[in-house]
C-alpha cells in the first residue's frame, strides 16, 4: 500500500504512479481524481433502500442538482489491491457489494470479491437501480446533505445486507467479548439474509480496512429484536470499537482512533395485537441503556431518532418506512456536531431531573433543552409496585412549561418505581410523538429510569 500525504479537498486531479523495475518503467495515471471525506453505510434493508423505494423520489430525480453535484470522494492515499476492481475505488462515489453466497467468508478476506457498482457518479440508472439494490437512499441523501454543508467532494461506499444480525457483520474476536454464544439460530421467519456470525464482518467490512475514513453510519437492529437482544448493549458498542481499531491500523492511522459512528435509532412497525417489549428494548439497548449518545461507553458517536417516522402503508411493509430523507438530515446534522465541531442542536430533549412530588400527586420532568409539547395521555407510563407486583400504569400529561413537564401519577396507590417515555413499538403516528425541540424539530427519544436514580443514563435500567 502507498500512503500519500493528506490533500487539501477538492480536484479533479490526476495522479500518476511510477515503478521501475531494471530497465523496465512502469506507470499508472488514473484520471479525474477527488479528495474529501469518504464515509462508509451499513447495516441491514432499512440501509439498503434505494432512492427509487424513498417518498418523493421522483422530485430528487428531477433536480437539476442530480447532475450538477459530484457525490464523489477521495482518501489520501492509494490502496494497492492486486486482481481486484477496487483498484476503481478512486474513480467514484460509491460501492454497493454484491449479493451471494460467495461472500459470505469464513475467514477474513483480504479483498473483495466483487463489487456491484464502481466508483460513480450519480446517474438514475445507479441512484435507483432496483428495490434493495443501490444506491442507498439515505446514504446518498447523508451525503448529500453533507455536502450542501460542505461544499467539498463527498465518498459513499454502502455496504450493507437486508435481513442480517450485528453478529453477522461483527468479528469473531468481538463477539467473544460479549459473550455471544458461539452460533445461535435465528427464527426461520426473521431470517432473509446470512446470519452467520462475522461472515459480513469477513467478506464487506474487513477488506475495506486500508481506506481512510472519515465516519461511519448505521442502519441495523431489526434482526435483533428476537436474537440476541440482550446482548445488543455489547455487541454494537463492541462492534464500534472493533471497526474503529481495525481501521485506524489498517490506514496506518489516517482514520481517526475514534472516528465518527453515527446510527439510526429504529423506526416503528406494526407486530399485532399483542404488545411486545422487544423493540424498545433495543431502541434503548442501541444507547448501551443511557439512552442518548454520546456516552462513556459509546464516544464520539451521534443518533437519529426515527421513532416518529413511521410509514403503515409502505409497500415494502411497515418495517420499512419511506422517509429515508428525515433520517438522513437528522443524521446529518449529528455528523455536523461530532465530526465537524458545529455548534448546533443534534438531539431531541431528555430530561436530566426527574423529581417526584408525592404530596401532589405528580412527577416533575425537567428537561436540558426546550420542549414543544403536544398532549398524550399514554405515551408516558409508571411502574407502579406493591408486595413485589409491579404493573406499568398511563402517566397523563399535568402541566408543562418550556423545560419542565407534571405527570399525574394519582393512579399509583402504592409505591412509583420507575419512569419511561416512548415505550411501545409504536408510539406515535408520523411526526406526531408529543415531544421534540421547538426549533430543530429532533424528537424526545425514548427513555427508562427508576425513580430513585433520578436522571436517566448510565444507573439506568430498564424497569419490568
Amino acid at each position: 500500500m502507498v500512503v500519500l500525504d493528506p490533500v487539501k479537498p477538492g480536484g479533479p486531479y490526476e495522479v500518476m504512479a511510477q515503478q521501475i523495475l531494471g530497465r523496465k518503467n512502469f506507470t499508472l495515471r488514473i484520471h479525474d481524481v477527488l479528495f474529501g471525506d469518504v464515509w462508509l453505510c451499513s447495516g441491514q434493508s432499512n440501509m439498503q433502500m434505494t432512492v427509487s423505494q424513498r417518498l418523493i423520489a421522483r422530485r430528487h430525480w428531477s433536480s437539476q442538482s442530480v447532475q450538477k453535484l459530484v457525490w464523489v470522494e477521495r482518501s489520501s492515499f492509494i490502496p494497492c489491491f492486486h486482481g481486484s476492481n477496487i483498484r476503481s475505488l478512486l474513480l467514484g462515489a460509491e460501492l454497493n457489494f454484491k449479493r451471494g453466497d460467495f461472500l459470505q467468508a469464513q475467514q477474513e478476506l483480504e479483498d473483495l470479491a466483487k463489487v456491484d457498482l464502481q466508483w460513480s457518479k450519480p446517474t438514475l440508472e445507479n441512484l435507483g437501480h432496483g428495490n434493495f439494490t443501490y444506491m442507498s437512499a439515505l446514504c446518498w441523501l447523508f451525503g448529500r446533505y453533507l455536502h450542501d454543508t460542505l461544499r467539498y467532494p463527498v465518498g459513499l461506499i454502502s455496504s450493507s445486507w437486508a435481513g442480517t444480525p450485528i453478529e453477522a457483520w461483527s468479528s469473531e474476536r468481538s463477539l467473544k467479548a460479549c459473550g455471544v454464544p458461539r452460533q445461535g439460530f435465528m427464527p426461520s421467519d426473521l431470517e432473509t439474509g446470512p446470519s452467520e456470525y462475522s461472515v459480513l464482518w469477513n467478506a464487506m467490512i474487513h477488506p475495506l480496512r486500508n481506506m481512510t475514513l472519515k465516519g461511519v453510519i448505521w442502519y441495523q437492529g431489526e434482526a435483533n429484536v428476537n436474537f440476541n437482544r440482550d446482548l445488543y448493549n455489547c455487541t454494537f458498542p463492541a462492534l464500534i470499537e472493533d471497526w474503529r481499531q481495525t481501521f485506524h491500523d489498517g490506514s496506518q492511522g489516517q482514520t481517526e482512533r475514534f472516528f465518527p459512528f453515527g446510527f439510526v435509532q429504529l423506526s416503528s412497525y406494526l407486530s399485532g395485537a399483542t404488545p411486545n417489549d422487544g423493540l424498545p428494548e433495543i431502541r434503548w439497548h442501541q444507547t448501551a441503556d443511557f439512552g442518548y449518545v454520546p456516552n462513556l461507553r459509546m464516544p464520539n458517536t451521534f443518533m437519529a431518532v426515527a421513532m416518529d417516522l413511521c410509514d403503515r402503508n409502505s409497500p415494502f411493509g411497515s418495517t420499512h418506512p419511506r422517509d429515508k430523507q428525515t433520517v438522513a438530515y437528522r443524521l446529518h446534522l449529528g455528523a455536523r456536531a461530532v465530526a465537524y465541531g458545529a455548534k448546533l442542536t443534534f438531539q431531541g430533549p431528555l430530561p436530566q431531573k426527574i423529581e417526584l412530588l408525592g404530596d401532589m400527586g405528580l412527577l416533575n420532568l425537567t428537561y436540558s433543552q426546550p420542549i414543544q409539547v403536544q398532549r398524550h395521555n399514554k405515551i408516558f407510563e409508571i411502574s407502579c409496585c406493591s408486595d413485589h407486583q409491579c404493573k406499568w400504569l398511563p402517566a397523563p400529561m399535568d402541566t408543562f412549561s418550556a423545560q419542565t413537564l407534571a405527570l399525574n401519577v394519582k393512579s399509583c396507590h402504592d409505591s412509583l418505581v420507575a419512569v419511561r417515555y416512548a415505550w411501545a413499538t409504536w408510539p406515535c403516528e408520523y411526526k406526531q410523538c408529543p415531544l421534540y425541540h421547538p426549533t430543530s424539530a429532533l424528537p424526545a427519544p425514548p427513555f427508562t429510569a427508576f425513580i430513585t436514580n433520578q436522571i436517566p443514563g448510565y444507573h439506568s435500567k430498564v424497569a419490568k
